[in-house]
């Protein structure tokens, strides 16, 4: 390779290594708004899971639809995923689960309705020919409800008719900056709360009756697990593309000092070649 090459590659290189430097610099600014709003709507999720929690384990005057358990014979899934690469392997590892989870379905004869949040998802398992029944995308790195309710009330319409038997969520979980855990969850019919004391025979008070104030209070839960879910796994791409934009550029800059060395090797066989040369002629002009 001559040093017209090398020098090429060298400054390719570097170009590409202050682009994943600008690429980490953003990420990392987008990831701190991100976990500002995950921490901000993370009590208001698990207060609305533990009241639906106790409702599903209480025995209620009103038991809503989405509180019966059924035989499972259709299940439903939630894949929510980015909708941009280079974060790594975030959603490599998300649809490693799923495919698991889906796998298990398969063996117990259980069909499976997909409805994904993010281009990657539904490019993913579009292309492995699932059953694709909604498709929502987030359009910006702050999500908002009304862009994603749309698509999951179609999956929410199929457990009311009795399509589908069970809906489960998928998502990444923030954990800390290095570490984004893929999180399957069951939504619909609601979990009971775990405790280790017996079923207690409990209601809450309702005002003026039970019908209206469960059914929105469910649906507000659903729409926290739903947003939850999402701004979760926002806060985990920027994590996930803020470390790999920092190995990239870690990277790059390796690449660099290798073909720096190349460099200056070649640079100096060069003059040393030059040297011999000079001194080959030098006492070739002296025998004559």
């Amino acid at each position: 390779m001559s040093l017209h090459e090398i020098r090429g590659k060298i400054d390719s290189v570097d170009n590409i290594r202050q682009i994943t430097r600008a690429m980490e610099m953003v990420a990392a600014s987008k990831m701190r708004r991100a976990e500002q709003r995950m921490a901000a709507s993370r009590p208001y999720a698990k207060q609305m899971a533990a009241i639906v929690g106790r409702l599903a384990r209480g025995k209620p005057e009103y038991r809503h639809p989405w509180m019966r358990e059924r035989p499972v014979r259709r299940v439903g899934m939630i894949v929510v995923s980015s909708d941009r690469g280079l974060c790594g392997g975030l959603n490599a590892a998300l649809f490693r689960a799923a495919l698991t989870r889906l796998q298990e379905f398969e063996a117990a004869n259980v069909a499976v309705d997909l409805c994904t949040i993010g281009a990657k998802a539904q490019a993913f398992f579009a292309r492995l020919g699932c059953n694709l029944l909604a498709h929502a995308v987030c359009p910006d790195d702050e999500p908002k409800i009304e862009t994603l309710i749309g698509a999951v009330r179609v999956m929410l319409d199929d457990f009311a008719a009795g399509t589908i038997d069970r809906l489960d969520l998928s998502f990444n979980k923030f954990v800390n900056v290095a570490v984004q855990q893929p999180v399957i969850t069951q939504l619909l019919p609601l979990v009971p709360e775990v405790t280790d004391q017996p079923v207690a025979h409990w209601d809450y008070l309702y005002e003026p009756e039970a019908r209206p104030v469960v059914t929105r209070v469910l649906e507000r839960f659903v729409e926290s697990q739903l947003y939850q879910a999402v701004v979760e796994n926002v806060a985990c791409e920027q994590a996930a593309r803020m470390v790999a934009m920092q190995a990239a550029s870690s990277n790059a800059g390796d690449i660099i000092d290798e073909l720096r060395l190349d460099y200056n090797k070649s640079r100096q066989a060069r003059i040393t070649r030059e040297l011999a040369e000079i001194v080959g002629g030098s006492k070739a002009s002296r025998r004559r």
